[in-house]
């Protein structure tokens, strides 16, 4: 327990050394986390039953090599490829914003050293320390946060495409 609390006050004095920008920073992936978990339970979970649902669907048509019926089969395909690639364009804007909200904790951040210099001169040293630790934390939240979802939106991306292909190739065969 004592380890614990250890850990969460280590945390909050992180958290409160980063400044305004390191909570936005925070709350900005916890939405990315948020909808990469949400993706990839659908992805492993509730897809496959839509699929079997489709290709089931697809089974029972009578009519399955007319112009018409493969209107139908393209139309499936995109229906499915639609619902895999939700949120996948958030992901990525959200995982390109982060960085970004790093260079503006560290703008922050250099922009307390500046006011600490004007009004102290460059004898202060602590007080300078302080705004380049906040610059510092937030590009570091930043580019880490970022680099997980980059590193989790590639590999979704790229599990889609293959879904959307295996569902057009299922499609075609029956």
């Amino acid at each position: 327990m004592d380890s614990l609390t250890d850990s969460l006050f280590r945390i909050q004095l992180l958290m409160e050394s980063g400044g305004f920008v390191l909570w936005l920073i925070l709350l900005v992936s916890i939405l990315m986390w948020s909808l990469i978990i949400e993706r990839y339970l659908f992805v492993y979970i509730q897809h496959p039953r839509s699929v079997k649902s489709m290709i089931d669907e697809w089974r029972q048509r009578q009519d399955r090599t007319s112009w018409y019926a493969q209107q139908i089969r393209q139309g499936m395909i995109a229906k499915n490829r639609v619902s895999l690639q939700r949120y996948l364009m958030s992901i990525r804007t959200l995982t390109a914003a982060l960085p970004m909200l790093g260079l503006l904790g560290t703008v922050n951040g250099m922009i307390q050293v500046f006011d600490v210099m004007t009004v102290f001169g460059t004898g202060n040293t602590r007080g300078m320390a302080g705004g380049i630790s906040v610059a510092l934390i937030t590009t570091m939240g930043g580019l880490l946060t970022a680099l997980s979802g980059l590193y989790f939106s590639t590999q979704l991306t790229q599990t889609v495409s293959r879904k959307v292909d295996n569902v057009a190739d299922a499609l075609r065969r029956e």
